[in-house]
């Protein structure tokens, strides 16, 4: 696997029964507490190994850091990060830095999966029935953190959000048929899903109404705190979008808004809907759901309904 549909990480295989997953990311501060940014930074970077089906088993602390702060902050950022690490299971054995004008922090992360259980973001069927594991509007949210406008709940429920390991989403699936997934992140949950559809050759049909969003983003969004990236999410992705019926300025802002360690998206057969929402019920603690269908490829790659 590589760039053929600008999946979420590339599969190189060993052996018959051992392929190794690489990724990499890394961003800028979105919160102020160091160790709070170095824990979403990681979970974002360990996500994209989920959404390929697979373990992560090996991290590299990437990192961007100005001389002219404390690195008291820089151990706090990596602490969040090596905890994180922890949690997934993998170990973090080095990595690189070097200095720069603004912090930057992420991981390059190596996974494993079985040859037979690689997950990709093609290979959705039409009459498959699409699940989002996490509440989307992180990315309006971090808009308003930087505004200093969220209260103490609003903050840490959109920090728990962004912190979660897709770990438990993607345990959820085990045993049972996932035709295709990937993970909501820079390009909106629209956007990812524009890949997915077009990746297979198929139009998905999303809910608006079905879909979680973080509480409170939408208050925000409403109010026009709205990220850059959305802007430039709608702007690349709108002419393979079709908006059907009534839907307002500001849940259209949240469909295409960047999201910081989103949930996955997956694309499954009907008949196992009701098993795979039962496990998440059962070990998710945020919000999930079924947003929509696949169907037979039409004029647009997306209908929002």
């Amino acid at each position: 696997m590589g760039l053929e549909t600008g999946d979420d990480g590339a599969v190189y295989q060993l052996t018959e029964n051992v392929a190794i997953i690489q990724t990499v990311d890394f961003f800028t501060p979105i919160v102020d507490d160091p160790y709070t940014f170095g824990q979403i930074a990681a979970a974002n970077s360990l996500s994209d190994i989920y959404a390929m089906g697979g373990e992560p088993i090996l991290a590299l602390n990437i990192v961007g850091f100005p001389n002219c702060l404390s690195p008291d902050i820089l151990a706090e950022i990596l602490k969040g990060g090596a905890d994180k690490v922890v949690e997934s299971g993998a170990s973090l054995v080095g990595g690189h830095s070097v200095e720069d004008d603004e912090p930057k922090y992420g991981l390059c992360v190596t996974g494993k999966v079985h040859p037979d259980n690689i997950l990709t973001n093609k290979g959705a069927r039409p009459g498959d029935r699409l699940i989002l594991t996490k509440p989307i509007g992180s990315g309006v949210l971090s808009t308003a953190i930087k505004a200093d406008m969220l209260s103490k709940d609003e903050y840490q429920e959109a920090v728990d959000v962004m912190s979660l390991l897709n770990k438990l989403a993607l345990e959820a699936t085990q045993g049972v048929v996932v035709n295709a997934c990937t993970d909501i992140t820079g390009f909106g949950l629209l956007g990812h899903a524009v890949e997915m559809a077009k990746g297979s050759g198929v139009t998905i049909k999303l809910y608006a109404g079905k879909v979680p969003v973080i509480k409170s983003a939408l208050h925000y969004a409403e109010m026009g705190l709205i990220p850059g990236g959305m802007y430039r999410n709608r702007d690349y992705f709108k002419n393979k979008v079709d908006v059907q019926g009534e839907l307002s300025e500001a849940l259209q802002d949240l469909l295409y808004d960047p999201q910081t360690s989103g949930g996955l998206l997956f694309s499954v057969p009907p008949e196992v809907v009701e098993e795979v929402m039962k496990r998440l019920s059962n070990t998710m603690p945020c919000s999930f759901a079924e947003v929509g269908e696949v169907t037979e490829l039409g004029d647009h790659f997306i209908q929002v309904l």
